[in-house]
């Protein structure tokens, strides 16, 4: 008898796309709570999720005409193509691209992911100080600004205004045009000429999210959507700021895919951003990986809709499919990147599409309508869990087509070869450490694989629309990772809480979360003591790191009282129990954070590249070209290839034939040939650009504008810049 159930059976009741869920059964656990092995190795090791037939494929819907001029989302448009139709800079003249203009926020210095949106001559942006400008987009010149969120009490990721996107809406049915932008747990409605908050909408101009604005909304008719930080998807009346539906991100209850869950259920949350289908009045959300991460002990089975894209009715906010990735993760593989609407050829038919991107490294391609995979879908039979209690899934993605953005499987033949000294280095790290295909954690074992900082990021792709090309950035950084054993048990809720816990709770709890689990993509401080000492932390309360701002504690006394509370020194006695993984008990496990595997002088472990610009035909699903994108300045003086660098900013793509990007540590944007990969010119910004470029026109001038506000996970200084670019002026 076959192990391996039908693909089809327990479907979960997914209309056309059932075959995409992998409904198996959960095997019971040994005697001594492991996993067993050789049922696992009895599997076929390889089952595929056949395409669908061209003949049964989306036809493709017309465009509007005259699209793409435009630049009114931070995605470009409604389908996160950032493609624009302007093709006054060329490859033949890019090289006289100088700055047209820069605007200095004068507010403070912040990482700023958000890219611009541009309407009738108007540039809208946030700025470091948690506010929002309009600048005249031919000068750069300040016309208002509007404080969103004021002081830096909070430092929350949804604190941040606009944090990866805006949109503007033209208005209708007798309704204004407004700017929508989310900050802090609102999405505000603000007048484009004045920045005032329209009082029509919600309270007073704004309207609760209530598991917080980040990502970018869309608007379809009436209809805004948005995805919350902690989770869940969110229709609104654009004119009126009322909730018309929530779809849960985490299935529960009598929700389809509750099943899928056997524990705590969290995680699953949009934070990379959403599309619609302009045409058919169809969202697509990306959504990230079930929490906590790492460790799956407490949540398992498939975990939907985590690392999916589920597709939704705009105006009703009905689920019509989804497609899964990875199941059950336990390595923080989102689907991380705003799903982007292509058209493709299939056998002689435009059909419609949308893309499915990773940090696993996986790029799919489906049909909008079913949700039915465009290319086969390879599945691959993956490792048991030698931790106590977890249970991993049987199959993950191994796809062949499109090729893969990059592996997340680790190999030791990857080791840096860059110099003796760094090659020891690195192998000496390997040899105690575990990796491959889908590797599980093994207690007190550092895990490696390409996937924290790996295949493509939030900021996601560009898609010339035309030929149905993609472009996409992408990282080759290798994750180490440690899942240790937990002992540490909170205080006895009947006791106060210590001196240093209230400090927390001031500070800290907001990002890291009440009982130091981490939220998001922020780390656990759970056995802390494991990894760091005094010092260590006092360094980084005072230099900050990634989206935690420097000296977030400034008094003496309190950071005393604070590492005392982290190092559970002096702490009232600990609640009795516990243990058992459960929502309101001491976790069993933790992760020591994310770290990566690097040589001896912080570079990475691995051979270069390790930062790339790749292109994909999505007819055929081959990378045309990829190229390594950014340098790291220490290696580059020494004269040899350009090893590319970590980014996170994203491409732009023009009908200019060039690809725009910045997002790396040098501090450069650069343009590309679109049909080759060659690199045509760049640019020293004054701090990095971590957003994508935005390219729009005024009064005949073709411009391109970038976030240049530095820091970030990228590192380097910070600031507070926008710099837009074009062509010399006519004298």
């Amino acid at each position: 008898m076959n192990p391996l159930p039908n693909l089809a059976r327990r479907a979960h009741g997914l209309a056309l796309g059932a075959v995409l869920a992998f409904g198996w059964a959960w095997p019971a656990m040994a005697a001594n709570g492991l996993e067993d092995a050789a049922a696992r190795a009895a599997l076929p090791e390889f089952q595929t999720i056949p395409a669908a037939p061209a003949g049964e494929l989306a036809p493709a819907a017309p465009l509007a005409p005259g699209g793409f001029a435009s630049w009114t989302r931070s995605q470009g448009d409604n389908g996160s193509r950032r493609y624009s139709a302007l093709t006054q800079i060329t490859r033949e003249n890019v090289r006289n691209l100088e700055v047209a203009w820069m605007f200095r926020a004068g507010d403070g210095a912040a990482n700023v992911q958000c890219t611009p949106v541009i309407v009738d001559g108007v540039l809208y942006a946030p700025t470091p100080g948690r506010a929002l400008v309009a600048l005249d987009a031919a000068t750069g010149r300040e016309i208002w600004r509007r404080q969103l969120i004021e002081g830096s009490g909070r430092n929350r990721l949804q604190d941040v205004p606009a944090r990866r996107g805006l949109v503007y809406w033209p208005g209708g049915d007798g309704h204004e045009a407004r700017l929508l932008v989310g900050a802090g747990d609102w999405l505000y409605a603000l007048n484009p000429k004045t920045g005032e908050p329209l009082v029509g909408f919600g309270q007073a101009g704004r309207t609760p999210v209530p598991t917080g604005a980040t990502a970018t909304a869309a608007v379809y008719r009436k209809m805004l959507v948005i995805s919350g930080l902690n989770g869940d998807i969110f229709g609104f009346d654009v004119r009126t700021g009322v909730e018309v539906w929530r779809f849960r991100t985490v299935a529960r209850g009598g929700d389809v895919g509750a099943d899928t869950w056997d524990g705590p259920q969290a995680g699953a949350n949009g934070w990379s951003g959403l599309s619609i289908d302009d045409q058919r009045g169809i969202a697509f959300i990306a959504l990230g990986a079930p929490r906590p991460d790492m460790v799956g002990v407490g949540r398992l089975g498939d975990n939907l809709f985590s690392n999916c894209v589920v597709a939704l009715n705009v105006l009703t906010g009905k689920r019509l499919w989804h497609f899964q990735d990875v199941r059950h993760d336990i390595w923080d593989l989102d689907v991380c990147a705003p799903p982007n609407l292509v058209t493709v050829v299939r056998e002689g038919r435009r059909v419609d599409a949308v893309t499915s991107m990773s940090k696993a490294g996986h790029l799919f391609v489906l049909d909008r309508v079913s949700g039915r995979p465009i290319f086969p879908v390879r599945m691959r039979r993956a490792p048991v869990s030698t931790l106590p209690g977890e249970r991993t899934a049987a199959y993950q993605p191994d796809p062949e087509l499109p090729e893969p953005i990059s592996s997340m499987a680790f190999d030791p033949a990857d080791i840096t070869d860059r110099s003796p000294a760094a090659r020891e280095f690195v192998q000496q790290q390997v040899a105690h450490a575990t990796y491959g295909f889908f590797q599980p954690f093994v207690e007190g074992k550092p895990n490696l694989f390409i996937g924290s900082r790996g295949g493509a990021e939030w900021s996601g792709a560009a898609v010339d629309v035309p030929t149905g090309r993609l472009y996409v950035t992408s990282n080759r950084l290798v994750s180490k990772v440690t899942v240790i054993a937990n002992d540490e048990r909170e205080r006895d809720p009947k006791l106060p809480p210590s001196a240093g816990e209230t400090v927390y709770a001031q500070r800290c709890a907001a990002c890291h979360g009440p009982n130091r689990l981490g939220l998001g993509m922020v780390p656990p401080l759970i056995a802390l003591k494991t990894r760091m000492d005094d010092g260590a932390v006092l360094e980084l309360l005072a230099k900050g790191k990634g989206v935690m701002p420097p000296n977030l504690v400034t008094d003496a006394k309190e950071k005393r009282e604070l590492l005392d509370f982290l190092f559970r020194r002096n702490q009232p006695a600990a609640r009795a129990g516990g243990g058992g993984g459960g929502a309101s008990e001491t976790p069993r496990y933790v992760f020591d954070g994310f770290g990566f595997l690097n040589d001896h002088e912080g570079h990475p472990g691995i051979k270069p590249p390790w930062g790339l610009l790749n292109c994909y035909d999505l007819n055929s699903g081959r990378i045309l070209w990829r190229v390594p994108l950014g340098e790291i300045a220490a290696l580059a003086k020494s004269g040899g290839a350009k090893t590319g660098a970590q980014n996170l900013g994203g491409a732009t793509v023009t009908a200019g034939g060039l690809v725009f990007v910045a997002g790396t540590a040098d501090e450069k944007l650069r343009a590309f040939d679109a049909d080759t990969g060659t690199e045509l010119w760049e640019a020293k910004l004054p701090f990095g650009g971590t957003a994508a470029p935005a390219v729009y026109e005024v009064a005949g001038r073709q411009f391109v504008v970038i976030t240049s506000t530095g820091g970030g996970k990228v590192g380097g200084p910070v600031g507070d810049a926008y710099v837009a670019f074009a062509l010399p002026a006519a004298r």
